[in-house]
């Protein structure tokens, strides 16, 4: 009787995985409606009294995401002024989305990591993923790993799709 061989696990493949620099932290997030008169106007003295009242200690070590589950119209300061209050709690603070913190946060974290060790490999950027990985960050890693790798496919090493080749 013949023995499977697992091709894959002993070809000459690197995975790459988006989804091992995925945050371990929360990522909360802060409506700023709640400081706002009626959810809509932003009255400044009422306003930076409850930013000096609220109490931050649930965004300690956590990524937070602002923004204004309302439609008001808010001075550019107003961010700045959260953000200024969230400093000395959160690991890091943005206005905007869930996923425009993600993609922060990869950014960060890729630009940070030593592509070198990919250098003359050939590397699978791999596609699925069971956590939310924006399709952007895939955009940065492709650019990280194209001036080491020899080639790049995307995807599964089943079912991988060949996007370059160094020539």
């Amino acid at each position: 009787m013949n023995e499977i061989v697992n091709k894959v696990a002993s070809s000459k493949l690197e995975v790459f995985d988006l989804e091992d620099y995925f945050p371990k932290e929360e990522l909360l997030y802060l409506d700023i409606s709640q400081f706002l008169f009626e959810g809509f106007i932003l009255k400044e003295k009422e306003f930076r009294m409850a930013l000096k009242e609220f109490n931050w200690n649930k965004y300690k070590d956590v990524y937070v995401y602002a923004n204004c589950s309302t439609d008001a119209v808010l001075p550019a300061w107003a961010y700045i002024l959260i953000t200024s209050h969230l400093y000395s709690f959160s690991k890091f603070t943005i206005q905007g989305s869930k996923r425009d913190l993600l993609i922060s946060i990869y950014n960060e974290k890729l630009m940070n990591l030593n592509f070198s060790i990919y250098k003359d490999l050939f590397v699978i950027l791999k596609g699925c993923s069971s956590k939310p990985v924006p399709q952007e960050v895939y955009v940065i890693a492709i650019q990280k790993l194209i001036p080491f790798a020899k080639s790049i496919m995307f995807g599964e090493a089943c079912s991988a799709v060949p996007v370059f080749k160094r020539k």
